[in-house]
């Protein structure tokens, strides 16, 4: 665990130096009867990329979102980079703005050009000069390969140039961390590559990255970590080779079964 002090909302000295990116410890969540996050106890080391897989309505998703509070809590505690997550107002907002996340659903803004999307929030939230905003969005958008299209709407571009975007929009903020739930889920198979490729370079340049997907080969190859969930526990948590070839659990070998059959 995080040798950060609990019941502090200023990490500690020594959780700001401390190794995990994210922690959480004994964090609960329900709706309405169902409990969907049971006493999960996580830490995620800076620079790991961290695959959460498993059934539908095993938690995923809502562990995700419970990162950036998208999601509230019921119990336990959830730290970033040693602080602990705020439940509202300003540090909330300075917290997100450290916290990229990508949706199945793209989220621009239609009226908007893909340049001045990716513009917003260093421009809104970060109060960057737009010149340097426009510069940098410039070179997310080459990074992710679609500067070609900064000049465009959103509704002009594939769902794959879509999500390029989303991925450049949150890089812009500069994040500690990067939330990707589903985000291929939503795409026509022919599209699921392109931006499976920009996350796989992400990984690669030591990004903090948790990742819930249905797409097993970019666990296998992009993952240090899997995290297997069922009703809404962590059941393991192992590297992708010893998942993929060796799950313990009767509901891991079950999940695989049916998931590496199609």
């Amino acid at each position: 665990m995080t040798s950060a002090a609990a019941g502090t909302d200023r990490p500690s000295e020594e959780a700001g130096t401390a190794s995990s990116m994210i922690s959480m410890t004994g964090v609960n969540k329900h709706f309405g009867s169902l409990h969907v996050l049971q006493d999960i106890e996580l830490e995620i080391p800076r620079g790991q990329v961290v695959i959460v897989v498993g059934p539908s309505g095993s938690g995923k998703s809502t562990l995700c979102r419970t990162i950036n509070r998208l999601e509230p809590i019921d119990t336990g505690e959830i730290r970033v980079d040693g602080a602990v997550l705020p439940a509202e107002g300003r540090a909330l907002a300075h917290l997100r703005a450290d916290v990229g996340m990508v949706f199945q659903s793209f989220n621009l803004f239609a009226h908007k050009t893909i340049l001045e999307n990716v513009m917003l929030g260093p421009v809104k939230v970060r109060k960057i000069k737009k010149d340097q905003a426009r510069e940098s969005a410039m070179q997310l958008l080459e990074r992710v390969g679609i500067a070609n299209q900064a000049d465009k709407y959103p509704a002009q571009l594939s769902g794959g140039q879509q999500q390029r975007v989303a991925i450049a929009r949150a890089l812009a903020m500069n994040p500690k961390v990067m939330l990707f739930d589903e985000p291929t889920s939503a795409l026509d198979p022919e599209m699921v590559q392109e931006v499976l490729d920009v996350m796989t370079s992400l990984a690669k340049e030591g990004m903090t990255m948790v990742v819930v997907t249905h797409e097993m080969g970019f666990a296998r190859k992009a993952g240090d970590r899997v995290l297997f969930m069922a009703d809404g526990r962590i059941v393991e948590d192992t590297e992708p080779d010893t998942f993929f070839t060796a799950p313990e659990s009767d509901r891991a070998k079950d999940f695989l079964g049916k998931i590496l059959s199609h």
